[in-house]
């Protein structure tokens, strides 16, 4: 979970499932719907991860489509995390919070921001693929 479930969370959603296909359940939202975002399409391009189909929803459009039958919450960004300790009032589940920088926040040329978006890639990637080995 993230704050728009257009850059972080979509991201994590993307390398779980890669990494670990139908073994896992893996959902992704924000704490609010936000835009998809095309250079987290191209970043994961690069690795040969499809990111083409996700649409961003809110931890709200999730519960009200699909329930919130989850043993782990993983927040990525501030909001996420209190919104996870929210859910966790009526839900059992276990919450970790990760940091992760937001790159949509740097500036600079085309490749710069890349970088910042690649950087967050490889930070998620180690982290999800050590936690649900």
């Amino acid at each position: 979970m993230c704050a728009y479930n257009a850059v972080r969370s979509p991201m994590a959603e993307a390398v779980a499932k890669h990494f670990f296909g139908k073994s896992i359940y893996v959902q992704s939202a924000g704490a609010r719907k936000g835009d998809a975002d095309g250079f987290v399409v191209e970043v994961l391009d690069e690795i040969g991860i499809d990111a083409h189909k996700h649409r961003p929803k809110s931890i709200q459009e999730l519960e009200e489509w699909e329930g919130l039958n989850f043993d782990l919450i993983i927040s990525l960004s501030p909001e996420a995390h209190h919104k996870a300790l929210e859910l966790t009032r009526t839900l059992a589940a276990d919450v970790e919070y990760w940091p992760t920088p937001d790159p949509t926040l740097v500036q600079g040329s085309r490749e710069q921001v890349l970088d910042a978006y690649r950087n967050v890639r490889d930070m998620l990637m180690r982290r999800v693929t050590e936690r649900l080995r």
